[in-house]
């Protein structure tokens, strides 16, 4: 039998960058202590743990969905893509998913577990949840270099109020979300 990967994603609400989703196989006998949902883990806890899950995991994939496809499929239908991508990331064969959520994506041939709040409680869901907050939090430190302006590296494209201040006085970049409501109304004011 072939083993079990966890899928998790980030980056459904904000305004600006990619929804990254990743996929994660565990051995079971991993070793890596700490593992919870990325929203409960300091930057520095995601950190680390993302470094032991690439180094101790059986496999990982990381998928994401960029500006034109969540505008073009719409934030759900990009997520679900986002972790089709992930699963064809990984470097070994996986039978079943175990997804944080109530949404399947529909992966070809493998069957799938819909768990919700399974970012919190099943390592393999946990791991993906971390590793998908830590590459996606990196993307956004990078986006940052290229748009200092809108606070990137601060709140990873959520909608604070200081990057709604600065989407209102720069108007909205070429990674922002047009069809999110808040970047639709910077745009008119332009």
């Amino acid at each position: 039998m072939n083993p079990v990967a966890g899928i998790d994603e980030v980056g459904r609400g904000p305004l600006a960058g990619p929804v990254v989703a990743a996929a994660v196989v565990l051995g079971h006998d991993h070793g890596i202590e700490g593992l919870n949902d990325s929203k409960k883990l300091s930057e520095t806890m995601r950190e680390r743990l993302a470094a032991e899950i690439h180094r101790h995991a059986l496999g990982v994939g990381i998928g994401l969905c960029d500006v034109a496809e969540i505008e073009s499929l719409n934030i759900l239908g990009a997520t679900l893509l986002a972790m089709r991508k992930a699963f064809a990331e990984l470097p070994i064969p996986v039978d079943q998913v175990l997804i944080d959520g109530n949404r399947d994506p529909c992966i070809p041939g493998v069957d799938a577990r819909l768990i919700v709040g399974g970012d919190a409680s099943v390592p393999e869901i946990s791991a993906a949840s971390i590793v998908a907050k830590v590459h996606r939090d990196r993307l956004m430190r990078r986006l940052h270099q290229r748009h200092p302006e809108y606070g990137f590296d601060r709140h990873k494209g959520y909608g604070t109020r200081f990057h709604l201040e600065a989407l209102q006085r720069f108007g909205p970049c070429p990674e922002h979300r047009a069809s999110f409501l808040p970047v639709r109304q910077a745009r008119l004011f332009q």
